[in-house]
């Protein structure tokens, strides 16, 4: 039996994650995911991509924000308030994607833009801004600040799997996923083409292709080359490697780890999908 064992949301993108027993599901993915972003001078997303120190501002719901402190100094801290304290718009770049958004405060700029050590602004994603996935994969279906979906899935079988082949085992919060379930095999979720949760229907779009981040220890901000490397050698598809799917949904409610998953439909992967395997 497939049940949902870790629940993750990120409500600034690329900065730390909150693990939750239960989430709320929105139009746009989990309440708070990715519904704000830090970007530079020129509007584009920032990203642990390029600046590491992100992941050491770990961040909590509060009454009325966001509490966002630096793991090494745990006295320096900001309360981002729900409600943008500015009127100011603009249209900030995610990849190939213009954004609408909202602008939070001079004053989160400020506190963003000294602990990384780079002119940067805190912007909202307000709830008239529908920023659409990508049609090619899922139609009329829409997302936050996140990378492209609304929810990322892996299963507890696949890190195993991983970790059996690395020196030094990883946790799981170097994938950054929204979801993660127990039972079955190693990479059941790549081929899960529709499922079921709490009433919720999910549907399997597209392989999660890694970036550098999972080489980051999000606790210490550490470099290496794991799990890259390991990934290459058996889950390598041209140039990318791929752990985790990325799902839309529909309908909304609320999601508890120890939820049941329901498979409904699997869907082959085509041979030009397949990745290596050892």
């Amino acid at each position: 039996m497939l049940r949902v064992s870790q629940l993750f949301i990120y409500p600034v993108k690329s900065l730390g994650g909150i693990e939750l027993s239960s989430a709320e599901v929105t139009d746009r993915g989990f309440k708070y995911d990715r519904r704000w972003m830090l970007v530079d001078d020129n509007n584009r997303f920032l990203s642990q991509r390029e600046y590491a120190e992100m992941a050491l501002l770990k961040v909590s719901i509060a009454d009325t924000g966001l509490l966002v402190k630096h793991a090494h100094y745990p006295g320096d801290e900001i309360l981002v308030p729900f409600k943008p304290q500015t009127d100011q718009t603009g249209r900030f770049v995610i990849w190939d994607d213009i954004v609408t958004g909202q602008y939070v405060s001079e004053t989160t700029d400020q506190w963003f833009s000294r602990k990384l050590k780079i002119n940067c602004r805190l912007v909202h994603m307000p709830d008239d801004s529908h920023r659409g996935v990508n049609p090619k994969y899922a139609a009329d279906k829409i997302t936050s600040f996140s990378d492209a979906y609304p929810f990322m899935m892996v299963g507890q079988s696949s890190l195993d799997d991983l970790n059996n082949r690395l020196a030094d085992k990883i946790p799981v919060n170097r994938f950054r996923p929204n979801l993660v379930f127990t039972g079955g095999e190693p990479f059941d979720e790549d081929t899960m083409g529709h499922i079921i949760i709490n009433g919720i229907g999910f549907y399997g779009v597209k392989l999660c292709a890694r970036c550098p981040i999972p080489t980051i220890d999000q606790d210490t901000i550490a470099k290496s080359k794991e799990p890259t490397k390991t990934l290459l050698t058996y889950r390598r598809r041209n140039n990318d490697v791929y752990f985790g799917q990325n799902f839309v949904h529909q309908g909304d409610g609320i999601i508890s780890v120890g939820d049941e998953i329901t498979v409904l439909e699997i869907k082959e992967m085509p041979n030009s999908l397949k990745l290596a395997s050892i």
